[in-house]
């Protein structure tokens, strides 16, 4: 019986070594400080910017999928990204993000299906934003705690990737792109 319950706590001290040193959750700002291009919130949320992404469920599975338009806005240290999203589904959603740049690399957040204030840190090609959100309705509603990663490619294209999680467990992922919309 002790065999086992070693044999067993190994495996639980793998899982939890594996999560905290060698995930998408083990990264830090830290990580990107030298890398480039830099990212600038003012100039790469401004004008009218195109996104397509996709959302995965628990299972990893594509659940969802959605196009975008966004028009970001500077006055100073605060700005507004407003998101019209069309997803695979049918369903439309409108939001409007309302950011504010801190001290330092930092800049708060805050919309109207985020509770309180989503916390940023802006870190040479990236941008980490946490947070939580509040599904619609017809999602179940469900409060979930949100990590999202921005990365700045060098052509101007920003690659998102968010994790969110209920009670610890990742219940979703989204992936997508966003890049200034070209005007014709």
């Amino acid at each position: 019986m002790t065999t086992l319950l070693v044999l067993l706590l190994l495996i639980v001290a793998g899982v939890a070594a594996k999560t905290l040193l060698f995930s998408f959750r083990a990264q830090k700002p830290d990580d990107y400080a030298g890398s480039g291009p830099a990212f600038s919130l003012r100039d790469a949320l401004s004008g009218r910017i195109a996104s397509e992404g996709l959302i995965y469920g628990p299972n990893g599975r594509v659940t969802n999928s959605f196009t975008a338009v966004m028009e970001g806005a500077w006055d100073g240290n605060t700005g507004t990204l407003s998101e019209d999203f069309t997803y695979s589904n049918g369903r439309t959603q409108q939001r409007k993000w309302y950011l504010k740049l801190g001290n330092g690399n930092s800049f708060t957040a805050t919309a109207d299906d985020i509770i309180g204030e989503a916390n940023g840190v802006i870190s040479g090609s990236t941008v980490r934003m946490t947070y939580k959100i509040v599904l619609p309705p017809q999602a179940g509603g469900h409060v979930l705690s949100v990590t999202d990663w921005m990365y700045l490619t060098r052509d101007g294209v920003i690659m998102n990737r968010s994790e969110m999680r209920k009670f610890g467990l990742k219940v979703a992922e989204l992936v997508a792109t966003m890049r200034p919309e070209k005007t014709t």
